[in-house]
């Protein structure tokens, strides 16, 4: 089914009866043989103010699209969003709605928030066929529950999105990259150490043995901070994609699963070497090492790993996506899924 517009949206959920598969562009694998509900057909950029740093889409816009418009106006989404696509081994682009579904969010969280940061309006049909709008189209919009942040990482477990509004901020004029090459046990320190300074950094991760460091706004500011980010830790000015480590390219096509743990930073390293004694092929770090993207065997479960935070499978079918929640935050879930979908028809075996 691919509905083409709300009005079809609303009909389709209100006259389901079984599961649904919630599929923007197909960049997430299925985790169940449910009957696929595509939002490709709700596409296009409805609202778009460059002078106000506000942009409105419905949920099936590709996120191509709007990078593309945005990079006309010189202009961006703070929070950097990735595109798995490659490490999932598809052709497709992710969807601006995906993005919300999941928070997808790169190596710029870290100075800029996340997806859920950015976000400022959503609408959705929940699982009756019910109209939901919360948000605007500015930032200080009052209206009740905050849906706009419930709704963002809820990977379609609780409506489909068919518009999100989001606030903006200019693209940098440049950017430069300063690599300390270095192991993982002292990574996260020098990261640390990198994020304290005075030198505004906004990208922070370590892939084989070199730590990055991105610095980024106007051009004699770039060339003076990274100069003197350098020179404090004792590393280089070099050369370093940016778009390998926020989309993980470095694991697509390679045989195994792909995981994705989220604990403290300082706690990175000691986990990485916790993961390998697991049997871990391969890990990067993002987020000055709260973020770990590992390559592990099929079917291995990484999450007998000792950690505080939180592990999510991304690529592989064997095991949950999702760790086991604690009871009061899955008794929550629980109820918040009864009220939003209670005929339990959206992307039920997601979130269990």
């Amino acid at each position: 089914m691919t509905p083409s517009s709300e009005k079809e949206l609303i009909q389709v959920m209100a006259d389901a009866s079984g599961p649904l598969n919630i599929v923007g562009g197909g960049t997430w694998q299925a985790r169940n043989n449910a009957e696929p509900l595509y939002t490709s057909g709700l596409s296009g950029v409805t609202l778009y103010e460059p002078e106000a740093l506000t942009l409105v889409a419905k949920a099936g816009t590709s996120l191509a699209e709007i990078e593309i418009l945005l990079a006309k106006n010189g202009q961006c989404l703070p929070f950097e969003p990735n595109n798995l696509a490659a490490l999932q081994g598809v052709k497709s682009t992710p969807t601006i709605g995906g993005v919300v579904a999941t928070n997808a969010s790169g190596p710029r969280r870290i100075s800029a928030g996340a997806c859920r940061d950015s976000l400022i309006g959503v609408r959705f049909v929940d699982g009756s066929g019910t109209v939901i709008k919360n948000g605007g189209r500015v930032m200080k919009n009052v209206t009740g529950y905050d849906l706009v942040k419930l709704m963002s990482g809820s990977f379609g477990t609780l409506g489909v999105l068919s518009e999100v509004s989001f606030k903006l901020l200019p693209a940098a004029q440049a950017s430069a990259s300063v690599l300390v090459v270095e192991d993982e046990k002292t990574c996260a320190a020098t990261m640390a150490r990198a994020l304290g300074s005075p030198f505004d950094v906004n990208g922070a991760g370590h892939v084989d043995g070199v730590t990055a460091l991105r610095v980024e706004g106007l051009s004699g500011s770039v060339a003076y901070r990274a100069t003197a980010l350098a020179k404090l830790l004792g590393g280089e000015i070099g050369e370093f994609d940016w778009q390998v480590l926020r989309d993980v390219q470095a694991f697509a096509g390679q045989e195994g699963d792909v995981w994705r743990f989220s604990v403290k930073p300082s706690d990175g390293p000691v986990l990485a070497a916790e993961l390998r004694r697991l049997g871990a092929q391969q890990i990067m770090f993002d987020w000055a090492g709260g973020l770990l993207w590992v390559l592990a065997p099929s079917g291995m479960d990484m999450r007998k790993a000792k950690y505080k935070g939180h592990a999510m499978l991304l690529r592989g079918n064997a095991l949950p996506v999702f760790q086991p929640r604690p009871a009061v935050i899955a008794a929550l879930e629980k109820a918040l899924r009864a009220k939003f979908d209670p005929k339990n028809i959206l992307n039920p075996d997601w979130m269990t």
